[in-house]
């Protein structure tokens, strides 16, 4: 399952983030841990915020990654589909509704 991870650093936490996150390789940067795969992250660095897109077998996997960075920045979890999955939902959607 596909989950967006939408993250928002306060001001008082953004430098410490920084420092963190600068000094990661790319590597650690790229570990997610088991059971997660990071599909792609973006950031605003402007807003101090941004947001990623996960897929994980465990949605525990997934919050034991994000809870390495939770000191750090708010975060919200939701599950989303791709275009694919999107359509097909449609279509069932439409077929419920006779439509």
């Amino acid at each position: 399952m596909k989950f967006m991870v939408s993250w928002n650093i306060e001001q008082d936490k953004w430098l410490p983030i920084l420092k963190k996150w600068s000094s990661m390789t790319p590597q650690d940067r790229a570990n997610v841990g088991s059971g997660v795969k990071m599909i792609g992250r973006w950031h605003n660095s402007a807003g101090r915020g941004g947001v990623g897109i996960f897929e994980a077998t465990d949605l525990a996997a997934l919050y034991r990654y994000l809870g390495q960075w939770n000191p750090f920045m708010d975060m919200d979890v939701a599950p989303v589909l791709d275009d694919e999955e999107s359509a097909a939902v449609a279509k069932l959607t439409l077929a419920d509704h006779g439509a």
